[in-house]
C-alpha cells in the first residue's frame, strides 16, 4: 500500500508507546505499589491525631544516647561522614554524570548534612548554657556565704533548675522533625538498597551496562555502616510504625519513575522495575 505520509511505528517495548502501558502487568503493579502507600498515609494521619505521639525533644536530635559521650562527638562524626560521602558521590558523578541522581541511594547524604548542622547548633546551645550555669554557680556561692541572702540563693537555684528543664524539654523545630522523618526513611531505604544491590543486581544482572567498581561498592557498603553507627550514637526514637515514611518514599520513587518513562525515558535505573516482563508483579 502506497501512501504519501510516513508513519512512525513505536515498538511494544517502548515506554513512549501506549501499548506498553496497556499490558496487564501495569494495573497489577500499580495496585501493588499504591495500596501500601495509601495504607501508610492513612496510618500516619491517624497517629498524628494522637496527642503526644509526635513529640520530639530538641535534645534528641543532637545529644548522644550514652551519658559518657560528649555532645561534640555527633557533629564531628556526621561532618566526617558528609565529607566522605560527598567525595564518593563526586567520583560517581565524574564517572556517570547527572544520571547518578537517578538512583535511590543518596537520601542518607541529606540526612547527614541536616544532622551535622542541627548537632553543631545543639552543641553550641548546650555549651553556652553550661558556661552560663558555671557563672551563676559562682555567683550563688558568693551569695550563699552571706547569711542575710538565703532567700536569694533559693530563688537562684529555682531559676537555674527551670532554665535547665526548659532546655531539656524544648521541642524540636521544623528542621528537627524533617531530620527525624529522613532518618526514619533512611532506615528502610538503605537496607532495601543494599540488599537489592548485593543480592540481586550484582549476582544476577551484571552486564556490559551494569558493572560494579570500587567506588560503587564503597557507596553501597558505607551507606549501611554509617547509618548503623549513627543509630548507635543518636538518641532519636524510632518506633516501628514510622517505617510508613519509608513505604511512602518507595511508592513515590516508583511512581516518579513511571512518570519519567511515560514522558519518553527508556532506561530503568533498576532493571526489575521494567513492566514489560511477566515477572513484573512478583518483582514489585
Amino acid at each position: 500500500m502506497a501512501t504519501g505520509d510516513a508513519q512512525l511505528v513505536l515498538p511494544l517495548n517502548s515506554t513512549f508507546s501506549s501499548a506498553y502501558w496497556m499490558r496487564w502487568q501495569t494495573p497489577v503493579c500499580f495496585l501493588i505499589t499504591v495500596t501500601p502507600g495509601i495504607a501508610a498515609a492513612l496510618m500516619l494521619c491517624r497517629l498524628k491525631r494522637r496527642r503526644g505521639c509526635d513529640h520530639l525533644p530538641a535534645a534528641a536530635t543532637w545529644a548522644p544516647c550514652f551519658r559518657g559521650v560528649p555532645p561534640l562527638v555527633l557533629p564531628v562524626y556526621r561532618g566526617l561522614v558528609v565529607l566522605s560521602m560527598i567525595s564518593v558521590l563526586y567520583s560517581l558523578l565524574r564517572r556517570n554524570g547527572l544520571v547518578e541522581f537517578y538512583f535511590y541511594t543518596h537520601l542518607l547524604v541529606i540526612f547527614m548534612q541536616i544532622g551535622t548542622f542541627i548537632s553543631a547548633h545543639g552543641c553550641w546551645v548546650y555549651y553556652r548554657q553550661k558556661r552560663r550555669q558555671g557563672v551563676e554557680e559562682r555567683n550563688r556561692f558568693l551569695i550563699f556565704n552571706r547569711d542575710d541572702n538565703v532567700d536569694n540563693h533559693t530563688a537562684l537555684v529555682t531559676a537555674d533548675n527551670n532554665s535547665v528543664g526548659k532546655l531539656e524539654e524544648k521541642r524540636a523545630g521544623t528542621w528537627g522533625y524533617s531530620m527525624q522523618i529522613i532518618y526514619q526513611t533512611c532506615g528502610g531505604a538503605v537496607m532495601l538498597t543494599d540488599v537489592v544491590f548485593w543480592c540481586i543486581l550484582v549476582p544476577y544482572m551484571s552486564s556490559a551496562h551494569f558493572s560494579v567498581n570500587l567506588v560503587m561498592g564503597c557507596m553501597h557498603s558505607l551507606n549501611l555502616l554509617f547509618l548503623l553507627v549513627d543509630t548507635l550514637l543518636n538518641s532519636m526514637p524510632f518506633p516501628w510504625f514510622r517505617m510508613a515514611y519509608f513505604i511512602l518514599w518507595s511508592c513515590t520513587y516508583v511512581i516518579f519513575q513511571w512518570i519519567l518513562h511515560a514522558c519518553g525515558f527508556s532506561w530503568w535505573p533498576y532493571p526489575f522495575l521494567e513492566l514489560a516482563t511477566p515477572w513484573a508483579p512478583l518483582w514489585y
